[in-house]
């Protein structure tokens, strides 16, 4: 059954390639073995395991076998790699960048995409995204979140705005959170505080 491309980034196939494109060229790990990817990308072993054939057999990756484990990376002779990471910084990028530089940071509990952004990539029909808003869940120092966003803003080419919470303001009631429980999110860290 073939599945409609991803609104957010429409040149991949699908949203399930282009996050698992993400993790291999944006995630910062030199290579992983599939069941990593499979986990890092949310998909299931079998969809990872064609996927990266087709990776494979278009030369944009390279493996090496570990014992029973396969491990891939992107190919940095293919002359694909620059073009298909600069695609994915502006389209999947987020998620993967965010994770990277949310993960280092003290105080951090759980960090998810929501608004615009997040609509588009959970394929919600809608204008293209100006933005990127990211939720903080934590006790962070904001000044660490607010650089780490910026730093991947500039990668992304989109202004990465973070809104940081408490758990326990996560719990209050208003119309902001109320709208934000509704609407399409993309996890980052940890799990949904309202879950």
């Amino acid at each position: 059954m073939r599945t409609a491309p991803p609104l957010v980034a429409p040149l991949f196939r699908s949203d399930g390639q282009a996050r698992l494109l993400a993790e291999l060229f944006l995630s910062g790990a030199d290579e992983l073995n599939l069941n990593e990817l499979a986990t890092r990308a949310g998909l299931a072993y079998g969809t990872v395991h064609r996927e990266v054939r087709r990776l494979l057999e278009a030369g944009l990756l390279i493996e090496r076998r570990v014992g029973q484990a396969r491990l891939v990376r992107p190919n940095p002779e293919s002359p694909l790699t620059q073009p298909v990471r600069d695609l994915l910084l502006v389209s999947a990028g987020p998620v993967p960048l965010l994770a990277a530089e949310l993960r280092d940071i003290d105080g951090v509990q759980a960090a998810f995409l929501y608004g615009s952004f997040a609509a588009r990539m959970r394929a919600e029909p809608g204008e293209a995204p100006n933005d990127i808003d990211v939720m903080v869940v934590g006790t962070p120092d904001p000044m660490a979140v607010y650089e780490a966003c910026q730093r991947v803003g500039d990668q992304v080419g989109r202004e990465v705005n973070a809104t940081i919470m408490t758990p326990e303001e996560m719990q209050e009631h208003s119309g902001f959170l109320a709208q934000v429980r509704r609407s399409a999110t993309v996890p980052i860290i940890g799990d949904l505080p309202w879950q």
